[in-house]
């Protein structure tokens, strides 16, 4: 029997709250949320005090570009092969290479840090082993969330869920990261990172994982390469979604590049105001990853795409010409808001509708879409910055966005004709009835 995925879409039944949490009745999933939560407050942290750090030796915004560049460039370029191994490879095993590997890398930067010989060459070279890391990890997790969950009904569920695990370590790592680097330094924040690292590690082996049957001989890679281009290209919906992601991806998400240049120079605060800029973000994005998770159907996702990029644009606007905390924390919430809502959703399309055997291929994608090549827009935005400033710049990232979803939504009637036969195939929609020759 195909599972029901037509649950009630009142906004006042209570069951709305109960269905939250429901992917976390699955054992192995549970411990992953559990582990990750831990492990990603730690890479928030890493992330804040490395921004931090190379903006206090380099008083750059181009050198703050250049190092979020270096940290996600390796993905453009490694992502579609690490796509095929993923569709190869126990993706259960992987992740504890990866995690292990991020883990050896956070400890790398806390002894440098720690002994006070770090350089902006050494804070680029190891945000390129961690791209390159990450070029692996990122589809292999996204990959993993099917064979975590019990009940395929429930993977949008889980796929906000690690959205709001994401945003609520956003919230609560910079601000702790804040403290940190004013109290003791940069250096303590990469060790707790290396530390916490460990709470994931422990959850993947706690975890009992059946092996996935194999997919027949594996073929030549430049073969499966192949394969899985025509496939996304081939697909309007996969395609779409992607295009409009990676437009989002180059022209919107460096504006957390930017943040330290907001904090200093244009609100003349210090890493206390980074800090809470950057958690004012992760609460609008966790509030808006908790709101996609209590939708008891991917029905209707494709509208979210294109309020939540315009509420993205908005944010970003109002960040760039905002001169006051108050009113710039309120940007950022509205725009972290937008930006998870937009990337989750798009995720949980590309996953609902992706055959099982092409997974790992459109996952690894949906990477270089998101981070893969938002180097580029952070390399930029760096640069753009250094000329006219960090806030005419955001609004520039802003008003792109909010075109690009004009775009999208002339777009979406043709797309819900080509995804309603794939809804109904999965028992998303009701079948047609019989036409009257039948």
């Amino acid at each position: 029997m195909r599972p029901d995925w037509r649950l009630s879409t009142d906004q006042t039944n209570p069951a709305r709250w109960r269905l939250l949490w429901r992917a976390l009745h699955a054992r192995n999933y549970r411990l992953f949320f559990e582990g990750q939560s831990v492990s990603l407050i730690g890479t928030w942290m890493t992330r804040v005090a490395t921004s931090w750090l190379v903006y206090r030796l380099t008083n750059s915004p181009f050198l703050l570009g250049l190092a979020s560049f270096a940290s996600q460039i390796p993905i453009l370029f490694l992502a579609p092969f690490a796509g095929v191994w993923v569709d190869r490879w126990d993706r259960h095993r992987t992740l504890v290479i990866t995690q292990t590997l991020s883990m050896l890398q956070s400890f790398a930067l806390a002894a440098l840090a720690l002994s006070h010989t770090i350089t902006v060459l050494e804070i680029i070279l190891l945000a390129l082993f961690q791209g390159a890391v990450n070029a692996f990890d990122m589809p292999t997790r996204q990959a993993f969330v099917v064979q975590m969950i019990e009940r395929r009904e429930d993977l949008g569920n889980a796929i906000a869920l690690n959205s709001s695990m994401v945003n609520g370590a956003r919230l609560i790592g910079p601000a702790i990261a804040g403290v940190i680097i004013a109290a003791v330094g940069e250096g303590y924040c990469f060790l707790i990172d290396g530390i916490s690292y460990m709470a994931v590690i422990a959850s993947l082996l706690a975890m009992r994982v059946a092996p996935r049957a194999a997919s027949g001989k594996p073929s030549l890679l430049a073969t499966e390469l192949r394969e899985g281009w025509h496939y996304v290209k081939g697909s309007d919906p996969i395609r779409t979604v992607l295009l409009f992601l990676v437009l989002v991806s180059l022209v919107g998400m460096p504006y957390t590049v930017l943040m330290p240049v907001f904090a200093r120079a244009v609100l003349h605060g210090g890493a206390s105001t980074l800090g809470f800029l950057m958690a004012a973000a992760g609460l609008g994005a966790l509030t808006g990853a908790i709101t996609l998770a209590m939708r008891p159907s991917v029905l209707g996702l494709g509208r979210v795409i294109v309020w939540s990029a315009s509420l993205f644009g908005l944010g970003l606007i109002g960040l760039g010409l905002s001169r006051m905390l108050w009113l710039s924390l309120v940007a950022v919430a509205a725009a972290g808001f937008g930006m998870m809502r937009h990337m989750a959703s798009t995720n949980t399309i590309l996953q609902t509708i992706v055959a099982e055997d092409k997974r790992g291929r459109v996952m690894a994608y949906y990477s270089m879409a998101f981070q893969g090549l938002a180097p580029f827009g952070s390399l930029a935005a760096g640069a753009i910055a250094a000329r006219i400033g960090a806030p005419w710049t955001i609004m520039m990232g802003g008003t792109l966005c909010l075109a690009g979803a004009a775009g999208f939504a002339a777009h979406l009637p043709q797309l819900r004709r080509v995804m309603r036969p794939i809804y109904r195939e999965l028992g998303i929609l009701p079948p047609l009835p019989p036409s009257p020759e039948e």
